[in-house]
């Protein structure tokens, strides 16, 4: 079987983390969450995947280059053009870049498992594909039975008593749900599916393929599957998912780093100064990260490589992001800094050159004038 990783997205509603990286590639414990996706899928024994691109893609490409350090090989699709030396993103929709590649070099000649770059599984891949096959579907969506209560913010799928979905609702009230099956995001197609997108249009696979396929009869069907998913879509979610990793509640996700102290991890060349400092587990620091007298940091919290923390800082529950430079006696409670962003686990936005903040948080890399000057004279 091969494999396609959706990743053409802008990611708007997780803002501000994918001003600077696309929704694939922010880190969960220091690694892109696309990455969990690739190692997921070389165990199951895929070796060909191919990924979709359209905001920021030279990032995603940078990184996994050509797939091999993966054990696989990753080809890419770009759905975008380059105007006056800058590129410009037009993405096609998750079908309709599904359809460019098939159409370009013919890719999904195969059982194909597709799946959003934007989540952490652990998926039994090769038992839903054979489920898949037992069913003689076209298309299956790997489904998940959440709690009636928390159908409100999912779409849900509705399938008769052999499992082939008969209809879709958008995020009902629990009153309208027919359904506690969500879609998880995780699709298996077999090659003659792609000739049902239509050529050239932007065509999504939730909102214009799955409605197609249940009008014209298809055999569509929902594999109910029982594992772990974990959706970073929003901010909540994301500081929610981080919590949850660090305190080790999400099976085979573990600190990186060394364990310096009793919960607390470390990656190289560190510099801690622990006169004053309380620092309560699990936390993560890491490398080439300095941390000041007096500082109090209470986990579950994450420091970025190359941090620094001044003097009586306090992080409470808290991300920061690489290269992060928090001021004296800054106090950071369940927030997400990154870059010139500071979001609240709520998703509150605020940004330090727009409000004048840049006192309280800024770049590690850029030198204090007083640092400045001592450097000179030394």
């Amino acid at each position: 079987m091969k494999a396609m990783i959706l990743a053409a997205g802008k990611g708007t509603r997780i803002r501000p983390l994918t001003y600077e990286l696309p929704k694939p590639m922010i880190p969960i414990m220091g690694k892109p969450v696309m990455e969990y996706l690739v190692e997921l899928l070389a165990q199951h024994g895929v070796r060909q995947i191919m990924v979709n691109l359209s905001h920021l893609p030279q990032r995603i490409e940078h990184y996994f280059g050509d797939g091999r350090r993966f054990g696989v090989e990753i080809g890419y699709s770009f759905e975008g053009y380059i105007q006056k030396d800058e590129m410009v993103p037009f993405a096609l929709g998750s079908a309709g870049g599904m359809r460019k590649i098939q159409d370009f070099g013919g890719f999904f000649d195969e059982t194909t498992v597709v799946l959003c770059g934007d989540a952490i599984v652990d998926l039994d891949i090769t038992a839903a594909v054979q489920a898949h096959k037992r069913c003689g579907a076209m298309v299956s969506l790997v489904a998940k039975e959440m709690p009636w209560e928390e159908v409100s913010s999912y779409g849900v799928v509705v399938a008769d008593e052999l499992g082939r979905i008969v209809s879709f609702q958008e995020k009902p009230s629990l009153a309208e749900a027919r359904s506690n099956l969500i879609n998880t995001g995780i699709y298996i197609f077999e090659p003659e599916a792609l000739n049902l997108i239509p050529q050239g249009q932007v065509f999504d696979i939730g909102a214009d393929l799955f409605p197609l396929l249940v009008e014209k009869g298809v055999t569509f069907h929902a594999l109910r599957q029982e594992f772990n998913w974990i959706d970073i879509g929003k901010v909540p979610d994301y500081w929610h998912t981080m919590q949850r990793v660090m305190l080790g509640e999400v099976e085979g996700i573990r600190m990186p780093g060394r364990e310096i102290r009793p919960g607390v991890w470390a990656g190289l060349n560190t510099h801690i100064d622990w006169r004053g400092t309380h620092i309560e587990g699990p936390v993560y620091i890491g490398s080439g990260t300095c941390i000041e007298a007096g500082c109090q940091i209470i986990g579950p919290t994450w420091i970025g490589h190359g941090c620094y923390l001044h003097e009586d800082v306090k992080l409470t529950r808290s991300i920061l992001f690489e290269h992060t430079r928090v001021r004296d006696s800054t106090v950071f409670d369940e927030q997400i800094v990154v870059g010139d962003y500071c979001v609240s686990k709520h998703g509150k936005t605020i940004r330090s050159n727009e409000v004048g903040l840049e006192w309280i948080w800024c770049d590690a890399r850029v030198m204090d004038v007083m640092e400045h000057h001592a450097a000179m004279a030394s």
